[in-house]
């Protein structure tokens, strides 16, 4: 793991996360983890290849998965598919505890047959956004006892692989009991549309971008556009490109190589000042204070 990018989620330029390993050689992610109003990985709409396991061990959050609102409580898990636009919320402005496993698919990829047999079905179905496991249904407890202690193990491959067999497992049965639930069926072609505008906002946020390029860049209408920011990410497109902006203020804060000056050129924005009150919108304190806060916690 990269501690410069603890907190923080890093995109590729296609909009797609670079998730931060434990261990390079192992695709997986594992943290005792919280989230809370104004927290730099609350609110920040990514994907990836990976699975994405979140079981809330205290309070209340949701997740935002393709534009549909999730709200989970203590107890419950939720199993986002691969390639999915989501998003961690604190709820009431709460601040909420879980523990989140990120892991690429391909661990459970042990033979060709396996592969196709039970692991395609699930994460090639675009009918089947997420899997949640509520307080009141079944698995759900095995699913727990599964992710609780798992912060123990994030070092050991092994028994990371082990778990997720069973985790999996759990995952086939309850499709078995219940198939995709129709409540969660909620593929829109019009994803296609929104990540290729996500690609050219993370490709050009350092210029000036104008809602009608943004518009162009997915071959959608500006109303439309504005429509598909709204359902996905649940802002307008000219606020997610602010959001965007101001996190990658806090990536080049973290660095400690660059003046706030520079920072500000390097992040499509016109001066320091308004950088500062941009960034003070989105994480609740000024870029001077966020970088004295990582410094204390790196040291």
């Amino acid at each position: 793991m990269k501690k410069e990018l603890m907190g923080l989620i890093v995109k590729r330029d296609d909009g797609s996360e670079i998730v931060n390993y434990d261990n390079p050689s192992f695709p997986s992610y594992i943290y005792a983890g919280w989230v809370e109003p104004k927290c730099t990985w609350e609110r920040v709409p990514h994907y990836h290849e990976d699975l994405e396991i979140v079981t809330v061990t205290e309070g209340t959050m949701a997740y935002s998965v393709n534009g549909r609102t999730v709200i989970l409580h203590e107890g419950d898990t939720i199993v986002v598919n691969s390639n999915q636009i989501h998003y961690s919320m604190s709820v009431d402005d709460q601040l909420a505890k879980y523990v989140i496993f990120v892991v690429h698919p391909s661990i459970l990829m042990s033979s060709v047959t396996v592969e196709m047999e039970a692991i395609r079905p699930v994460i090639d179905n675009p009918e089947l956004p997420f899997i949640r496991f509520r307080y009141i249904n079944t698995y759900t407890k095995d699913m727990y006892d599964l992710m609780i202690d798992l912060p123990d193990h994030r070092h050991n491959a092994f028994e990371i692989t082990k778990r997720l067999f069973l985790m999996w497992e759990l995952i086939m049965k309850k499709m078995e009991d219940y198939g995709p639930v129709a409540e969660d069926k909620n593929f829109d072609p019009r994803l296609m549309s929104f990540k290729t505008m996500l690609h050219f906002m993370n490709n050009n946020y350092k210029e000036t971008i104008t809602l009608e390029q943004i518009a162009s860049a997915g071959n959608v209408s500006k109303s439309l556009c504005n429509n598909l920011f709204n359902q996905f990410v649940g802002e307008s497109p000219i606020n997610y490109l602010m959001h965007l902006r101001a996190r990658k203020v806090a990536e080049h804060l973290r660095s400690g190589s660059y003046t706030l000056k520079q920072i500000a050129d390097l992040t499509g924005f016109n001066g320091v000042s308004y950088m500062s009150e941009t960034f003070k919108k989105f994480f609740g304190q000024s870029p001077r204070d966020y970088k004295k806060q990582w410094n204390s916690v790196e040291g």
